[in-house]
């Protein structure tokens, strides 16, 4: 019979953490005992799971030895990994971490399982297994077969990221103004969630400015990027923020060590895991957030050659940033982890 494991969710009544619960029904993951957890102001609450219903326990230091936690997926914060994933380890718990708590610390590894694998034997070093950011995540996947065909020398990457990237008040923000457009009190409105109103509008900001002029989300691609390829990529992002509530967009521009075609780079791509493509604009099929809600793939369109540089090659990039850019992948990693230990 095959083990079976007690699995928390750290943040399970969140944007990404209902995600997660889903996933882990939808794919049928070996759970002995599912226990969700989050802040002492979810108490009382429930989730769905199994066909019932399941009370939140209290995050605390204690309760994933109290509960003998196998693996545990964190997605509430940067600053609730930071104080409750060691504990976790502690008790012996293999942490997944959603955030950006620990994606840069040398003995993380930082894992897409359609790139880097092989990182995750390395989760003994701090029990911890890093999830990258959304963007990366979908960016990344593309990346790789291209990659170890052609020799990638250069990305540059502009994205279109929907609302539920900020979290669950960001999209009730972009739906709120809008229902205040509709009903002409659109000037009433105040931002809370974005720097300026998002309905009817796109922000050239995510996250905040740092020195040289970017924003640490655009900095998150490029050293998130170098570190799960293993590879020093030239990267340079702009990230948008755009009025859409779920499934970010990356329109990319690639540049390889040596010409590049692109019907031999689609086919490259179909054959690749979890990736779909969506390539037939005279038919205006294409990727759009709308089409990859609810789907664990990350679509992929509009691929063509540049018109001057024969190693240039351009293309469009779509995926749910709930599933693919968050639960997806760290349920795919819990996938792996397992079937290491199976084979260990």
């Amino acid at each position: 019979m095959s083990k079976k494991y007690n699995v928390a969710v750290v943040g399970a009544n969140g944007a990404v953490g209902e995600e997660i619960l889903l996933l882990l029904e939808e794919l049928n993951f070996p759970i002995n005992k599912l226990i969700p957890l989050a802040s002492v102001r979810s108490i009382g609450k429930t989730v769905e799971f199994g066909g019932g219903d399941i009370a939140i326990k209290e995050l605390t230091h204690t309760v994933f030895e109290e509960e003998k936690v196998d693996i545990a997926l964190f997605s509430a914060g940067g600053s609730v990994s930071a104080e409750f994933a060691p504990s976790a380890v502690k008790a012996g718990t293999v942490v997944i971490d959603n955030t950006s708590h620990f994606r840069m610390d040398k003995n993380t590894p930082l894992v897409v399982p359609e790139v880097n694998p092989e990182d995750i034997a390395l989760w003994e070093q701090t029990g911890i297994i890093a999830n990258p950011n959304c963007s990366t995540i979908q960016m990344v996947q593309a990346l790789k077969p291209l990659d170890d065909a052609y020799n990638l020398k250069r990305v540059d990457v502009s994205t279109y990221q929907a609302t539920s990237g900020a979290g669950k008040s960001a999209m009730e923000e972009l739906v709120t103004q809008m229902q205040d457009f509709f009903a002409f009190k659109l000037d009433d409105s105040i931002p809370k969630a974005f720097p300026h109103r998002i309905v009817l509008n796109v922000i050239p900001q995510i996250d905040k400015f740092i020195e040289n002029g970017y924003t640490k989300e655009e900095m998150k691609m490029v050293n998130e990027t170098t570190k799960i390829m293993h590879k020093e990529i030239e990267l340079s992002a702009t990230c948008v923020r755009v009025p859409t509530l779920r499934g970010h967009a990356e329109a990319l521009t690639l540049t390889f060590g040596c010409d590049v075609d692109a019907d031999k780079a689609r086919e490259l791509l179909r054959k690749a895991p979890n990736i779909i493509i969506l390539d037939e604009p005279s038919e205006s099929i294409y990727p759009m957030p709308y089409i990859c809600m609810d789907k664990n793939e990350t679509f992929v369109g509009r691929i063509r050659n540049d018109n001057f540089r024969k190693n240039m090659l351009h293309m469009f990039v779509v995926a749910d940033n709930l599933r693919v850019g968050a639960a997806t992948n760290a349920v795919r990693i819990a996938q792996k982890w397992v079937e290491m230990q199976k084979n260990g």
